[in-house]
């Protein structure tokens, strides 16, 4: 029995000891990308009000936003894999410090895809709380914007998860002041209920300029903020 004990907090200390390592490695990736953002602010540092895109790699990819959006003050800080986590976590780097008149979110993808435990109703939860943080330290001048979980061809096994996360959000935030959930995921389905093929690159995860291009069109007229 005293072997067994022993034996036992060996087990749980070298899972401790391994997911420990693994968190540090994880905020040491992600410090190099909130580090270049702040060195980015150091040589032209951004407005305050403006439009602050936050979240993961779809966003992160999309380096030309500006571009399709002509006119509006938009200060892209999505960094890599993140998770809604992640982003809680460096929330004050990506979002709080530039005081936006509107946060647009694409998160949450991450969460489900990474672990199997994690549900839609988790999600949800992990949501509430960075709304609450931007809520309580920006008040209800900010307007909060969530994009939809969109569909992939890569992550389509978690379709079902992620249509039950949007409606989750969607439900929440629409007893929220001053905040919209857009639909992106519908425009990116065939009329057969299939998602399309030739909106992403190789990696069948992330879009190219024809699936950016939808966003575009969606997004268009919801940024408040225009020079």
């Amino acid at each position: 029995m005293k072997n067994k004990f022993y034996k036992t907090i060996v087990i749980v200390a070298i899972t401790i000891l391994f997911q420990a390592n693994g968190l540090q490695a994880q905020s040491v990736k992600f410090q190099n990308e909130i580090d270049a953002f702040a060195h980015s602010d150091s040589i032209v540092a951004p407005l305050k009000g403006k439009i602050v895109f936050a979240g993961s790699s779809s966003f992160t990819k999309w380096k030309d936003v500006s571009q399709y959006f002509p006119g509006y003050p938009i200060v892209n800080r999505a960094f890599g894999g993140s998770t809604l986590e992640e982003l809680t976590q460096y929330a004050k780097e990506t979002i709080l410090q530039y005081e936006p008149k509107q946060v647009v979110i694409y998160c949450g993808e991450n969460d489900l895809a990474n672990n199997d435990q994690v549900t839609p109703e988790i999600v949800l939860a992990r949501f509430t709380t960075l709304f609450h943080i931007i809520r309580n330290k920006l008040g209800n001048g900010t307007r909060i914007t969530f994009i939809s979980l969109k569909p992939s061809i890569a992550r389509w096994h978690l379709e079902a998860k992620y249509i039950t996360t949007n409606q989750l959000i969607a439900q929440f935030l629409n007893k929220q002041k001053n905040t919209e959930f857009i639909d992106v995921q519908a425009a990116m389905l065939l009329p057969d209920g299939t998602v399309m093929k030739d909106i992403f690159i190789a990696d069948n995860l992330h879009m190219n300029a024809k699936g950016y291009a939808i966003w575009q069109k969606i997004l268009a007229g919801k940024l408040l903020t225009k020079l």
